[in-house]
């Protein structure tokens, strides 16, 4: 059954990229620039400062999709984040499914977590939302676009949801499975995750891409 209810978010998902505007919906960006965007999911956590201080070392900007309750825990984090160059963006206010709720609730989630988000000099027409777990409908898609919102999901999954072992999501990140417009999930507080980040960068970075913002990678 669970297997089931996977294939047939995946394969809406497909749908939506194909039938859905970009405004709507996004889930690469263009193929015509060899760029690649990291995304991060479920923070601020313990482990934030650590994934920071590792993209700093390594001059790597991404986008962190933050949830509320987790800003509100980690008070400051949220505008660090986007203090050291990365683009902060809404992941809902408490990690319930959208697909699980009513309009109201989820305009109230969009709301309670974006009120948490630091907001640059020139804030995006449509500030990013990315649903937890990837969970979506033509529902939910259009409360997030009718609320302002772009929801943005991803190209590649990482598997670091799934997968401990370092090498094999860096396998999985790697040259020649990572095509220009990439957008890669991944996940904070995970060991697994911080330490498959320096092969991911390396390799990518090797095979010409530059790694960007989800923004940045969508371009104006």
């Amino acid at each position: 059954m669970i297997a089931s209810l996977a294939a047939a978010g995946r394969g809406l998902r497909r749908a939506g990229g194909q039938l859905l505007p970009d405004a709507v919906l996004t889930l690469r960006g263009p193929t015509s620039a060899r760029r690649v965007a990291l995304t991060f999911d479920d923070g601020p956590l313990p482990m934030t400062e650590r994934y920071l201080a590792l993209l700093r070392q390594h001059e790597v900007r991404s986008t962190f999709f933050l949830v509320g309750e987790q800003c509100r825990a980690h008070p400051g984090a949220a505008l660090e984040i986007q203090r050291q160059g990365h683009e902060v963006a809404n992941h809902s206010d408490t990690h319930r499914r959208f697909t699980t709720m009513g309009r109201d609730e989820i305009e109230g989630e969009l709301a309670r977590a974006e009120a948490l988000l630091p907001r640059g000099p020139a804030p995006l027409e449509r500030p990013l939302v990315r649903p937890p777990q990837g969970a979506t409908s033509i529902r939910t898609l259009a409360v997030c676009a009718l609320a302002g919102y772009r929801t943005v999901l991803w190209s590649l999954d990482s598997g670091d949801a799934r997968v401990r072992d370092p090498g094999a999501l860096a396998r999985c990140v790697a040259p020649p499975r990572v095509r220009s417009g990439e957008i890669v999930l991944l996940h904070e507080d995970q060991q697994w995750t911080l330490d498959a980040l320096p092969p991911i960068i390396d390799r990518l970075r090797g095979a010409g891409f530059e790694l960007c913002t989800v923004s940045e990678l969508r371009g104006p």
